[in-house]
């Protein structure tokens, strides 16, 4: 029996370990803001956006300036299972303090953000085929009930 199990946890581990290889949304990326949309806006002057494979999951980190120039930067540490993880930070989409994110395809997942345990965003996040844009289409409703829409465009650094 102790055998079978320490076979199940080598492969586990194994999988986990080659996923963090062949994980397309790892790397650093750079909001490409010719070529991404805000609506009703305004754009953030920049954003980076870095992930870094850690097991099965990612931690991604977005730092950046804000359209009135101020700084922002938050993060989280995500397993793509479709539970809720904490936002740690300042600047998520809607005030957003946990995210959950769930694997559709090879280069495609889906993220729903919310705050205060309630639904505040929606994200489709896709990397290209050859690795080097990621796309992200995201609505949600900011803290006093405004709709937001944005498709951004990252491109691999």
């Amino acid at each position: 029996m102790k055998r079978v199990l320490f076979v199940l946890s080598l492969l586990v581990l194994s999988s986990g370990l080659l996923f963090a290889q062949d994980n397309p949304f790892v790397g650093t990326w750079k909001l490409n803001l010719a070529k991404s949309t805000f609506e009703p806006g305004p754009a953030p002057q920049s954003q980076t956006r870095t992930i870094v494979a850690q097991g099965d999951g990612a931690k991604y980190t977005f730092d950046g300036v804000a359209a009135d120039g101020k700084p922002f930067s938050y993060s989280f540490t995500v397993k793509y299972d479709g539970k809720d993880y904490p936002i740690t930070g300042t600047g998520a989409p809607a005030g957003a303090d946990t995210i959950a994110i769930r694997l559709v395809g090879t280069n495609k997942a889906k993220a729903t953000e919310k705050k205060d345990g309630k639904e505040v965003a929606e994200a489709e996040v896709e990397v290209s085929k050859d690795g080097k844009v990621s796309t992200v289409k995201i609505k949600g409703k900011t803290a006093d009930g405004k709709e937001f829409h944005a498709d951004t465009v990252y491109d691999k650094q």
